[in-house]
């Protein structure tokens, strides 16, 4: 039997719980088992990791993307986004339930799990979608399997809409899961797109989409949605947040812990705007739509006071060939996961966040919110989910550095100053200086519940 791998990470700064700190870090196996100013290796065959410089990080949890297996691999599939993500940070990932077939049956949550217990890079769980007529399928759920419960009140990729008011009530009512939602208004989008269609047949031009998928769509279905949450005892966590007006919906009176409404902001809320339709056309066109720049300052205010408890990517690729075509038929989402900590760890850069914010919104707090077991932290006795970042080692988003199956990034262009250089899941480095293990060494999320 072959003894598991001992690693001692040297003069890093590390990055938990609000502080920064100069230290060392041993994982023994999977799981750190010391942190401290100095350590020593006690034998030669300790790997040691010389972090001199470095900022070291919790691996990010991703609580939304699309990895479109089964059934939509066209556009991308386990393997190949999960490998992105680790080269981005994100050392596990909840998957979203709009495949084909949907993950509406236990049948078929299942079997996700067995294609990522051979094909994941990173750690792994599913959300199991709700639809109008799944109830008794809901409620034969393993709360402790599953991460959570996945409705989309406004419809997207894959149309899942939860649309009967009775049943809605019945699902809030009836599982103690977190109850993630895709907030729209669909009544109010039927109307505006046909408005549209009429004035400007199928080539309606981009700008019009957040106009189409209006601030009036979100606010209406998020009130809507809080207010059943409120009324039913549900524990209700909102999706991609993209309007100013949504984020007073939500309170920072009581910690995370004890919140029973919960937001989350996704990368792309919080870098683009309406502005950078004319450049960038179809490629940033999202459900919900990017918005103002005054909605993106209410979000970063919201974010940062703590009102917004989590950033996510809503990693969602489509083909370029399908990006490329008019409005009506051009699909919503894009892929995000290789490149939200860069961006955000920019945004540090021009003073926006702080590194510890970024990591309690990208680590601690997805832990907190679906009770992750062992990991979100740099603490002993977790798991060895890490990442270390160099702050100064510019390089530039383009077609041959992208790692999505789908091939294209709608950051292509952008400069960053920051680099993920080491990846390390559970004990075991898995990426370094832009190579990957070849083994894989993920582990399926489990929660304290």
């Amino acid at each position: 039997m072959t003894t598991a791998q001992t690693t001692l990470i040297k003069n890093a700064k590390i990055v938990n719980e609000g502080t920064i700190f100069n230290g060392d870090v041993l994982i023994e196996g999977a799981i750190i088992t010391k942190i401290d100013s100095s350590i020593s290796a006690k034998s030669a065959d300790v790997k040691i990791i010389d972090a001199e410089g470095k900022y070291l990080l919790p691996g990010a949890i991703d609580d939304q993307v699309h990895f479109r297996e089964p059934g939509l691999t066209q556009k991308a599939n386990i393997e190949t986004e999960s490998k992105a993500a680790i080269a981005g940070g994100i050392t596990s990932f909840i998957e979203m339930p709009n495949t084909k077939p949907q993950t509406t049956t236990i049948e078929k949550l299942e079997e996700k799990f067995a294609i990522a217990a051979k094909s994941s890079y990173a750690n792994y769980s599913f959300m199991f979608g709700g639809t109008n007529d799944n109830l008794d399928e809901i409620l034969k759920l393993d709360e402790k399997a599953v991460a959570g419960l996945k409705l989309f009140l406004g419809s997207s990729t894959g149309n899942m809409l939860v649309d009967d008011p009775e049943v809605l009530e019945k699902i809030f009512k009836s599982t103690n899961l977190v109850i993630s939602v895709h907030c729209e208004d669909e009544g109010t989008i039927k109307r505006n797109l046909e408005a549209h269609i009429e004035k400007f047949g199928d080539d309606i031009p981009i700008k019009y989409h957040p106009i189409i998928r209006s601030e009036e769509a979100c606010y209406l279905s998020s009130s809507k949605a809080i207010e059943l949450a409120k009324k039913t005892g549900a524990r209700l966590h909102v999706f991609h947040l993209s309007t100013g007006k949504e984020t007073e919906l939500f309170s920072n009176k009581i910690p995370l812990k004890d919140k029973k409404i919960t937001a989350e902001v996704c990368i792309h809320h919080l870098w683009f705007t309406d502005e950078d339709y004319d450049k960038k056309g179809t490629f940033i066109k999202w459900n919900p739509a990017v918005k103002t720049a005054k909605d993106r300052d209410k979000l970063w205010k919201a974010l940062l006071d703590d009102r917004i408890d989590v950033i996510a990517t809503d990693h969602a690729p489509h083909t370029l060939t399908e990006k490329q075509n008019v409005y009506t038929k051009a699909p919503s989402g894009g892929p995000l996961v290789q490149h939200a900590l860069p961006a955000l760890l920019e945004m540090h850069h021009r003073g926006k966040i702080s590194i510890e914010k970024i990591v309690e919104k990208m680590c601690h707090n997805p832990a907190i919110l679906f009770q992750v077991e062992k990991r979100g932290y740099i603490k002993e006795g977790f798991y060895a989910d890490l990442v270390l970042v160099d702050l100064n080692n510019p390089w530039t988003v383009n077609k041959n550095n992208v790692l999505y199956k789908c091939g294209w990034s709608p950051f292509e262009g952008s400069t960053f100053k920051s680099r993920i250089t080491h990846t390390i899941l559970n004990g075991n480095l898995v990426y370094h200086n832009a190579k990957f293990s070849e083994t894989k060494h993920a582990k399926r999320l489990t929660f304290n519940r």
